[in-house]
């Protein structure tokens, strides 16, 4: 694991978590998924003489908090199976590794990077399969983000353009790279910078989950800042609420719930033309003793 500095983890009551998804207002279907979820070891009872036995404390504290991600695409049906298809199939992948991860005790960065890599082909390999076995299912994909929090590091796992911000010390920072056919051009110094919020290409994915070809990149960062906030979206956003603006919101937020409804609705009142999908979560500053 990066840096060895001494933190106070935050208590699972602390955590502040929230997820929304909406149809938008143009597309007849919502081809989003997503997963907030905490990774926990627990004492499942098959059998015990207890009068009350649901009173003990079966579930242990989290050690990894998992964030999920997919916005399909290839049609109404291809696209909504993907994104489901990946987020199912990350959610198993990444539950056993963490728990094996934290098991062991002695996993490396390395190592751990390499499995969430792997979680992401695994996704891939899983909706290739599904469309391979389905008639007219041709096109099936999905971008997919992951965020796997191992306090007090984090991880963001990317294929496609769904994207992960971090908001710390007062600054909003992208942390993912859009996987686009425009954003390949920029990168490769074939199409100038400031065209690419014009080019017709900008949305049109060089990546995917499901694709020709996936290509996940891995991402650790620090989160040990409380008040600190991770913040994920779909492009349905993005397309609408700028990155200056989803920084303005994050500022005055009160809580995770709140900011995306927030951008929600600012991204509806421009015309919602995609799918949108919010995830925000961070461990709220302690408030000071009365």
């Amino acid at each position: 694991m990066p840096g060895a500095a001494t933190v106070v983890r935050p208590t699972d009551d602390e955590l502040d978590l929230f997820g929304l998804t909406h149809r938008g207002r143009v597309r007849a279907e919502n081809q989003d998924h997503f997963l907030v979820s905490t990774v926990h070891p627990q004492v499942v009872i098959h059998g015990t003489s207890l009068p009350e036995p649901e009173k003990l404390p079966l579930r242990g504290t989290r050690f990894a908090t998992v964030l999920v991600l997919a916005d399909g695409v290839g049609g109404a049906a291809a696209g909504n199976d993907a994104a489901r298809l990946a987020t199912e199939t990350v959610t198993r992948y990444v539950s056993s590794t963490m728990r094996s991860y934290h098991a062991a005790g002695s996993s490396t960065e390395a190592e751990l990077l390499m499995s969430l890599k792997e979680t992401a082909l695994e996704a891939h390999h899983a909706v290739r399969s599904e469309a391979a076995s389905r008639p007219g299912m041709k096109g099936m994909a999905t971008t997919l983000t992951v965020c796997v929090v191992v306090y007090p590091w984090a991880y963001v796992v990317q294929v496609g353009d769904s994207r992960c911000y971090f908001y710390g010390a007062g600054k909003l920072t992208l942390l993912t790279h859009d996987q686009t056919i425009a954003q390949s051009l920029v990168d490769q110094g074939l199409m100038p910078a400031d065209r690419l919020k014009a080019s017709p290409f900008r949305h049109v994915l060089a990546s995917a989950i499901g694709s020709d070809e996936a290509l996940p990149v891995v991402t650790p960062f620090d989160i040990s800042e409380r008040g600190a906030l991770i913040l994920m979206c779909s492009d349905g956003l993005t397309k609408h609420v700028s990155d200056d603006e989803i920084e303005a919101h994050i500022r005055d937020m009160e809580s995770s719930e709140q900011v995306a409804h927030d951008l929600l609705d600012l991204a509806l009142e421009r015309g919602g033309t995609d799918n949108i999908t919010i995830i925000a979560a961070r461990a709220p500053l302690k408030k000071k003793p009365a």
